[in-house]
This record gives structure tokens, C-alpha cells and sequence, in this order.
């Protein structure tokens, strides 16, 4: 019997060759979507999950308002890393991580630039359990200027041989011994470090104080510890570090319940290691993390195209139940049972889906390369898991019978009398159920594009944006202190060309992923013991060509010049700096004061001023989700980290072969690192792009299947009204009375799903564009064009089955009458 229904359905599904394609292609590219977006999803949920007990690893937030700013942060004071196992029998061990940018690494001679290095203290291996390949475990990090390198890092500059026990040089001047080797750590984890130097050897991680906040510190609870629990001790630690030394700078009434009375915060929490990846974007994360709502929105899309698909199955096979009607009708009267049918039908619908499935395995590998740039992931299909083809199998069979169910039970239910008169049931005559479900598949899709096209609006605002200085045509080059006191003259050699207009260098650019450095000042006259007279601001060191290089815009005052010796101790601040500080009468020439020293010898006695001399006009210098933060800008003393030129060819290749030719120059064997400062803008909002082209390449496929939808239902509805057209055209109706007749129908069930669509995907946009504090507003553009965008698809969809119905001679629609 099983033998037979499979060798039925084969035959019908070869008889109707194009009804079977069109079925085959809506599951296919249906399936592949879910497979991919379920690889990805998977891939999302697993991150962190491989560090031995991870469940039990968590790592400090920091929450601090003081100054008039607010900082939602990674970073905690260094001391805390002994303080926690010290205080709280509950941790078992803390590790610190202390983030200094890139450095230049060799071997003897050639430079490499490398971005994964981190300085850590001895207990990270016992926090995150990572394997050691080599090494004591005891030892590795244990002592100064010794490292730990991944097993990747050591085949990279030790190729063939053992590292261990060998050195790397750093910025060419600091010596680090080898003593441990590590496992890869595997790409599903939310920091990636190759390179760990020990800690022991850095001066900044012996302070004793409290008040800066510059480390990542994690630690692993013991067993049965209750997180919510530990984070109300964690109050009692702050209070009883923190408020000794407000009171030794500000005097006795500088305490913690001051500060929260005059609207200050300084609060620490745990947070789990396993939340990091979906639930945390805070300041300092060591790499731009996802969100869970995209998790559950991917989720819902990969449903959604599913069921789509598998509706898009059962209007195909109900259109076509004429067809099927006779047959049902002999089987019946030759004695087959109603079951007999159901299972045929079944049987049919899974053959169909598993052609589908083995069909979306190549269509899945060919997409998920392209899938895999855009959503930067490295993710491929698991063939060598034998759980993967059993998945398959069951998702095969689950989808079958989800796409036939419907259509088995209708079709099988036919009376065989009725059918051998010609009096065929039709089914949900009112076709409410079909054109809900075309609604359906078209709001789904409409709000996909409208997401799209709202994300590239937001986008497209971002770039073109005033945002306080010029990011086109500078090229930035890295790692200059690799030219120690031939910075000057490097400098000034670019410049000698007639392609480039000015230079500056200076580690501080308005682009994340540069120099950042916060301290508290106050104006001259304001008691400094009242914290609300505090500011807390950046304070970024430049050279007096960096304003104009730039393209900032003084507002007040002037720009920095050699011809004011007194320059060297002047500042300029920009407009929220100005607001914060809240100068009585003309700021130029007001002085402004910090205390001076390192923080644990930080003294009202010693302090040191500087002058404003200018006011710079606003300038975004984070991501566009924060408001502009209080920055004040003075000379530095001598040159750091990055050297931006802006040039006025047109060539940038030309550029670029300039530049690089000049470095080599002054820098023989030292890696050249550039990039563009608008290029490094956009690198801001690389998470915000892919997820747009994300949406945009969901919206095409959800577009395409529903359409799959709508020409089964065009179909469906050109055959059930055969001899309606007939008689239309025999009493004179045009071909193009017809058309439109059949077409208005669709184009009304896209209006309506647009109109359903609409308020969802304005509400969830609204939700999205809430977290930038500069956006762009959803005009009704943008919904006009995706509701114009699905009709006129809708229309075309429809367009050849109405033209086929249109055009069909009548004499074989009524020839039976």
C-alpha cells in the first residue's frame, strides 16, 4: 500500500508539472530562509556558552552620574579584583582586563599590528576555564612582562617550533616572554583576545584607588551563590572604598548619601557573563554585541515565511481540487476509504516537502556566504553532525504535514455522487480564509519593507548629518608613536605635497574607537567641595593644526596659534562644556581647575588651571544614540597615536601611494595602517547597515513567496469564475474590463494588509529609532512608497493569470451548457 501511494504521487506530481515547480519553489526558498535564519539564531544563542561553568561567571557594571554626565559602563576601579575575593566568600575568583588599543608586535625584525591584545591579571584562566595548551597554569601571567598567546598567535610567529619560553617584542621597546599557549578562542564569544599580558607588570594596576574606573573586571561566583543577593553587598563594598576618599579630596561632607541627594549615582552590579552577547550595550564593551529583540524578531520572520510557504502549498492544492475531484470520486466508488485518501494526499504533500527540503540545502550554502557578510558571522551548515540530516528529516515530515493537513481532509471529503454529477464543492466559499490569508502573507512583507526602508532613511540621515566637523577627504594613519621623535618631520613631509591642505596628530578623533579621557573641572570662583560644581569632561590633547584640519567651527574666541606662547596652557571648550560650566559674564579668559597628580595623591592644595581661549561649535564625537558630552580641547605636549591629513585630490589611490611611500620612508619596517576618517564614521553604524540589508533581503524573500500566494490564488479564483468570464465576453465585455475585474480583488487585499501593516511597523520603528537621540522621523513616505511598492508587485503577480483568463476563447468555458 505505501509502495503504491508513492508511486501516485510521483505520477501526479509529474503530471502537473507546473503547479508542482511553483509548490517545490515557494517551500524551497521558504525552508532555505528559516534554515539560515535558524543557523543564525542558534549561533546568537551559544555565545559564552562554551566557558567552563559559565553560568556561574559575571562581570561588573558600573552605573555613575557625577558631574552632569552619565556613564552606563564595563569599567570598575582596579582594586576591586582583590577587594571581591577578599570581602565575599562567595567569589572564588576575579580576573582584570585593562584595554590599551593595538600594538606593533615582533618577533626580531618585521612589525605586525595587532589588534586582539589585552593586559590580564593571573586569574583569568581560572575564571574562564579556557584550555592551556602549554604552560603552567599556576605560572602564566603570574609575573611581570610574560604573556600568554593563543595557539593561533604562536603558529603565526613561531611556525613549526614551540613558543613557549620565547619572547615578543611590543612597540619596539618592551620584551615579553612567552609563558603560556592557549586554545582559540572560538568565535561565539563576545571578546576575542590573542595576545594577554600579564598585569603584574602594569604600573596603572597597583593603584589603590577607588574613584577611577579603567578595568574590566569578571569573577565566577561558587555554586548556589545568588546573584541579586550579592548585588545589595555590593552597595556595602562601594560605601565603605569609595566614601573615605570623596571625603579626604572634598572634605567630610562629601559622602555617598550627598552625592545621590544632589543628583549623583555610583553604583556597581553584577551582570551575567551569558546576558552579555544579546542583553548588554553599555560604554566599553570590548565588541559591538547583538540584541535579543532582533532574536525574537528573526524568529518570528523565519515562522512567518515558513507558514507563508506552507499556505502558499495549501492554496495551490485546494485551486486545483477540480482536478483532483474525479479521481476522489472513482477511488471512492471503487471502494477506497476516506483515510485511504487522507494518507495519499499526506503522502504527496511530504514528497513534495522533502524535494523542498533537499532542494533549500544547496540554495541555503550558496545564500549563506552573503548571509555571512552582511550579518558578520562566520556560520556554515553542519553536514558533519548526524544530527543536522535528522532535523532535516523530522522538519521535512513536520512541514508536510502542516502544508497538506488542510488540503488532504478537503479534497478526500468530496461526495462521489456530487463529483460524478459535476457538482463540485469549492470550499470555503466565501473565500474569507484565502483572502486572509494573502493579508496575511502581504502585512508580513509590508512591514519588512517599510523596516527597511526606515532603517536606510535613518542611515542615509546619519551620513549627511551636520555634525560639527568635516569627515570627507582625511586619510588617518596609525601607530605614529612607532616614529618616536621623527613624528615633526613626518608630518611635515606629507604635507609638502601639493595634494594635502593641513595635518594634525593626535590619538583624539570624534569616531568611536579612539583616545577617551575623563577627569572632573570647575570653574574659577565655584567651591569644588559642592560636587554639583563639578564637570565632568573629556579632555582631548591636540596640536595647533587640529581644529582647521578637521573643519571645526569657532564660535567664540579663537583658534590655538604658535604666536601665543601662553597657548600651552590654554583650552578650548565646546558648547555643552560652556553650558556645564556656567560662567559668570565673558568665558574667554575665565580659568578653569582640576586637581593635579596621580588619583591616589589627587590634592585641593595641588592643582592646575588652564584658560579658555575659544569655544568650538558642537560636535558629534560618539554615536549618534548619545547626546553631545562636554569636551574641552588643549596643546598636548608631544605627539600620539594617529596623524589625520586632509587632502583635495581627487585620486585617493594617488593619496594613499603618497602617504604610504612617505611612511616607509621614516618607518622601514613598520607596518602602515590607514583608513579614512568618513570610512571609520560609517564603521559606527555597521550593526545599523547590515541589519538593513538584513531586512531588505528577508523583505524580497517574503515578497516573493507571498506573491507564490497570490498567483495560486488568482488561479484558484480564474477557475472558479471559467464560465462567468465565458458569459461576460459573449455579452461584450473587453478583454480589459475582465482584467480589471479580476485584479481590483488582489490590489483590495494588499490595501488592506497595508493598512494593517502600517500602524505595526510604525510602532516598531518608533521602539527602534528611540535609542538615537538624532534621528530621522517616518514620514508618511515611507509608508505610501511600500504600500505603492506591494500593489504594483501584487498587480503585476496577478497579471497573468487574469490576461489568461481574459483571452480564453469562451466557447470552452460554456461548450458544456
Amino acid at each position: 500500500m505505501f509502495e503504491n501511494y508513492i508511486k501516485i504521487a510521483i505520477r501526479n506530481l509529474k503530471k502537473h508539472k507546473f503547479y508542482t515547480f511553483i509548490n517545490i519553489l515557494g517551500l524551497s526558498v521558504g525552508v532555505a530562509v528559516c534554515m539560515i535564519i535558524s543557523l543564525f539564531v542558534i549561533n546568537e544563542l551559544s555565545y559564552d556558552k562554551h566557558f567552563k561553568d559559565a553560568d556561574q561567571i559575571y562581570r561588573i557594571h558600573a552605573d555613575i552620574i557625577f558631574g552632569g554626565n552619565h556613564w552606563d559602563m564595563i569599567q570598575a576601579p582596579a582594586p576591586m579584583v582583590e577587594a571581591l575575593p577578599a570581602e565575599f566568600p562567595e567569589v572564588e575568583y576575579a580576573v582584570n582586563f585593562r584595554q590599551r588599543g593595538s600594538y606593533l608586535v615582533k618577533r626580531v625584525d618585521q612589525n605586525i599590528k595587532e589588534n586582539n591584545v589585552i593586559w590580564a591579571s593571573k586569574d583569568f584562566f581560572n575564571v574562564f576555564g579556557t584550555p592551556l595548551l602549554e604552560g603552567n597554569p599556576e605560572g602564566v601571567l603570574a609575573e611581570p612582562n610574560t604573556m600568554a598567546i593563543s595557539k593561533s598567535a604562536a603558529e603565526k610567529y613561531f611556525p613549526g617550533e614551540s613558543a613557549l619560553g620565547k619572547s615578543l617584542i611590543l612597540d619596539n621597546d618592551m620584551d615579553f616572554r612567552i609563558t603560556g599557549i592557549y586554545e582559540d578562542i572560538p568565535q561565539n564569544t563576545h571578546f576575542h583576545f590573542d595576545f594577554l599580558l600579564s598585569m603584574e607588570g602594569l604600573s596603572e594596576a597597583q593603584t589603590t584607588s577607588w574613584l577611577s574606573n579603567n578595568f574590566q573586571t569578571y569573577m565566577k561566583l561558587r555554586k548556589g551563590s545568588d546573584p541579586k543577593a550579592f548585588n545589595e553587598k555590593m552597595a556595602s563594598l562601594v560605601k565603605k572604598n569609595i566614601e573615605p576618599e570623596l571625603g579626604k579630596i572634598f572634605g567630610e561632607g562629601a559622602t555617598m548619601d550627598a552625592m545621590l541627594a544632589n543628583g549623583g549615582k555610583m553604583e556597581y552590579e553584577v551582570q551575567p557573563l551569558l546576558d552579555i552577547h544579546l542583553k548588554s550595550d553599555l560604554m566599553g564593551e570590548f565588541e559591538p554585541n547583538f540584541n535579543i529583540t532582533y532574536i525574537y524578531l528573526f524568529i518570528a520572520i523565519a515562522l512567518f515565511i515558513l507558514v507563508i510557504a506552507c499556505i502558499n502549498f495549501m492554496n495551490l492544492s485546494t485551486a486545483r481540487s477540480s482536478n483532483r475531484a474525479k479521481e476522489v470520486g472513482i477511488r471512492k466508488v471503487m471502494g477506497s476509504f476516506r483515510s485511504h485518501l487522507i494518507r495519499q494526499f499526506l503522502m504527496e504533500s511530504m514528497l513534495l516537502s522533502l524535494i523542498s527540503f533537499l532542494i533549500a540545502i544547496p540554495i541555503v550554502a550558496f545564500l549563506l556566504p552573503v548571509f555571512n557578510d552582511l550579518a558578520g558571522r562566520t556560520l556554515s551548515v553542519p553536514f558533519s553532525q548526524i544530527g543536522f540530516y535528522g532535523i532535516l528529516i523530522l522538519g521535512a515530515i513536520g512541514t508536510g504535514l502542516l502544508a497538506g493537513t488542510y488540503p488532504s481532509f478537503f479534497l478526500s471529503g468530496f461526495k462521489p455522487v456530487s463529483i460524478l454529477k459535476g457538482k463540485v464543492s469549492t470550499g470555503m466559499k466565501s473565500g474569507l480564509i484565502r483572502s486572509s490569508l494573502v493579508v496575511f502573507q502581504f502585512s508580513i512583507s509590508i512591514i519588512l519593507i517599510i523596516a527597511t526602508i526606515a532603517v536606510f532613511n535613518q542611515l542615509n540621515f546619519i551620513q549627511n548629518k551636520k555634525i560639527g566637523f568635516s569627515k570627507e577627504q582625511v586619510i588617518t594613519v596609525e601607530d605614529i608613536y612607532a616614529l618616536g621623535d621623527q613624528a615633526e618631520a613626518f608630518k611635515a613631509a606629507v604635507l609638502a605635497n601639493s595634494m594635502m591642505e593641513s595635518g594634525t596628530i593626535s590619538g583624539y578623533l570624534p569616531v568611536s574607537g579612539t583616545y577617551r579621557s575623563d577627569t572632573p573641572w570647575w570653574a574659577e570662583g565655584k567651591d569644588p567641595k559642592q560636587t554639583e560644581n563639578m564637570v565632568s569632561i573629556q579632555n582631548w590633547r591636540v596640536d595647533y593644526d587640529y581644529i582647521k584640519t578637521l573643519g571645526m567651527e569657532i564660535v567664540e574666541g579663537r583658534d590655538f596659534s604658535l604666536e601665543y606662547p601662553s597657548d600651552s596652557s590654554a583650552v578650548i571648550l565646546n558648547e555643552t562644556a560652556l553650558a556645564n560650566f556656567n560662567f559668570e559674564g565673558d568665558p574667554l579668559g575665565q580659568k578653569i581647575y582640576t586637581m593635579a597628580g596621580d588619583n591616589e595623591n589627587l590634592d585641593m592644595q595641588n592643582l592646575q588651571s588652564k584658560t579658555v581661549v575659544g569655544v568650538v561649535k558642537n560636535f558629534n564625537f560618539e554615536s549618534l544614540k548619545e547626546n553631545i558630552g562636554a569636551v574641552m580641547i588643549f596643546i598636548n605636549d608631544g605627539p600620539e597615536g594617529i596623524a589625520s591629513f586632509r587632502f583635495n585630490a581627487t585620486n585617493t589611490d594617488q593619496v594613499i601611494e603618497f602617504v604610504e611611500a612617505t611612511w616607509n620612508e621614516f618607518a622601514p619596517g613598520q607596518p602602515f595602517t590607514y583608513s579614512f576618517l568618513d570610512d571609520r564614521f560609517g564603521n559606527m553604524y555597521a550593526s545599523e547597515s547590515r541589519l538593513g540589508k538584513v531586512f531588505g533581503i528577508f523583505a524580497g524573500f517574503a515578497i516573493v513567496i507571498a506573491c507564490l500566494g497570490l498567483f495560486a490564488l488568482t488561479a484558484f479564483t480564474a477557475e472558479q469564475r471559467t464560465k462567468e468570464i465565458g458569459i461576460r465576453k459573449v455579452l461584450g465585455s473587453s478583454i480589459g474590463s475582465i482584467i480589471v475585474l479580476l485584479s481590483k480583488e488582489f490590489a483590495k487585499l494588499v490595501l488592506i494588509a497595508f493598512f494593517i501593516a502600517s500602524p505595526i511597523a510604525w510602532y516598531a520603528m518608533r521602539k527602534w529609532l528611540e535609542d538615537y537621540q538624532y534621528k530621522q522621523e517616518l514620514g508618511w513616505q515611507v509608508f505610501l512608497g511600500a504600500g505603492v511598492f506591494a500593489i504594483v508587485i501584487a498587480l503585476l503577480t496577478t497579471s497573468y493569470q487574469s490576461i489568461k483568463a481574459a483571452t480564453a476563447n469562451p466557447v470552452n468555458s460554456l461548450k458544456s451548457e
